[in-house]
């Protein structure tokens, strides 16, 4: 490997009775080396043959960078060392942002992400290729791209007054300003509004029934929603929407009664917190979204079911930066987090915008945003095992 790349493995094995048993393991290391463009918001997913596939965007910032694009590399089964980087998608002289990558029931590849108009979020088109030639070397061969438009009707808008009541939040007024909660639920009514400004950031989360569950959010709104397909991914419709001050870029889990819970990223007013919601309908329709006890600075978590029941979350832990990053492991189902873990807490870093999933062999693959002050950005992919996190710091 070359030396530019950073690698980092912690190894700890027990003979038991003449066998052994692996303890706590963690193996990391730089997709790409560290460099001065803008790279964020990484998924990784794991291949029918063993292999890896990572993509993120990279450019010279987000929104109103028109040099923005969707990337890509792959670690092939075995190796140690990813590929040079590709391109993924670029959408000529627009931003295209926030990329995640799910592979559906018949072995296809899918692509989500989004394309930026006018420099503004709210304006943004999701687009979505799919590919059936994606093991090979260097990038996907897509089949099929389009647009994803979801058509939230008039149940949208109720549902955002309903819930906002339902909150019964003292938010403040002005003489001159109408509130918060009557500027959302105005916009709510304008289907164009409703139709346009939506962006995938976490990975999907399929449901036994073999249904998908595509988290979405909108800064024009400031609440999110789950585009929601029963075809693995042919066509897409939109649930009611999580509502409350500032949930976006939801991350679901399912319980073992079949409840889902998302968790949020909170870009709403103090306290600073983890926000969550659930449904009990396979996604349809949401509870009101409030604050949990765990942190969060405004910033991006994800979360996995793991094979044996426990839920793992991958989060910023601090209200105040996006310098420290966590695992924490729940045998609960999210009632608490007995271990907690940190793959990062350097000073003079930023590590977010993770994604997390479980691969074949049981082990815990994440990716987030790894940038060092004065010294430039990459991605980072770490697999570690359970072990690791109950060992704590």
């Amino acid at each position: 490997m070359s030396k530019t790349y950073l690698s980092l493995t912690c190894l700890a094995v027990v003979c038991v009775a003449g066998s052994v048993v692996a303890g706590p393991e963690l193996e990391s290391e730089l997709i790409f080396p560290l460099q001065g463009k803008h790279v964020h918001s990484s998924c990784t997913v794991e291949c029918p043959n063993g292999d890896l596939l990572a993509c993120w965007f990279h450019g010279s910032g987000e929104r109103s960078a028109n040099d923005v694009q969707v990337q890509g590399a792959r670690l092939k089964k075995g190796s140690k060392e990813w590929s040079p980087v590709f391109q993924m998608a670029d959408t000529p002289d627009l931003p295209d942002c926030n990329p995640v990558m799910f592979i559906d029931g018949k072995d296809r590849l899918h692509l989500v992400w989004i394309a930026v108009l006018a420099k503004g979020w709210q304006h943004s088109l999701t687009r979505h290729r799919i590919s059936t030639d994606y093991q090979g070397e260097g990038a996907p061969k897509w089949d099929w791209q389009d647009l994803i438009i979801l058509l939230p009707g008039e149940e949208f808008a109720q549902t955002i007054r309903d819930k906002f009541k339902e909150l019964d939040v003292d938010e403040g007024w002005g003489e001159y300003a109408p509130p918060y909660t009557k500027l959302v639920a105005d916009a709510a009514e304008d289907p164009i509004k409703r139709q346009t400004g939506w962006m995938p950031r976490i990975r999907p989360t399929f449901l036994p029934s073999g249904r998908i569950l595509l988290p979405l959010y909108s800064d024009g709104f400031n609440v999110s929603m789950v585009a929601i397909s029963d075809d693995n991914g042919d066509s897409w419709r939109a649930s009611l929407p999580l509502v409350g001050f500032g949930p976006i870029q939801p991350t679901i889990a399912r319980k073992k009664d079949g409840t889902l819970v998302a968790y949020m990223r909170d870009s709403g007013p103090p306290p600073y917190r983890v926000l969550t919601s659930e449904s009990k309908d396979d996604g349809e329709s949401w509870s009101a979204v409030v604050d949990t006890d765990i942190p969060n600075p405004g910033s991006s978590l994800a979360s996995v079911v793991l094979e044996d029941g426990r839920w793992v979350l991958i989060y910023n832990d601090t209200e105040e930066d996006r310098r420290s990053l966590a695992l924490s492991m729940s045998d609960d189902e999210g009632k608490t987090w007995k271990w907690t873990r940190h793959l990062e807490s350097e000073q003079d870093g930023s590590y977010a915008y993770p994604n997390i999933y479980q691969a074949s062999e049981g082990r815990i693959h994440a990716s987030y945003s790894y940038k060092k002050e004065g010294k430039g950005a990459a991605i980072k992919h770490v697999n570690l095992n359970a072990e690791w996190i109950e060992q704590g710091d």
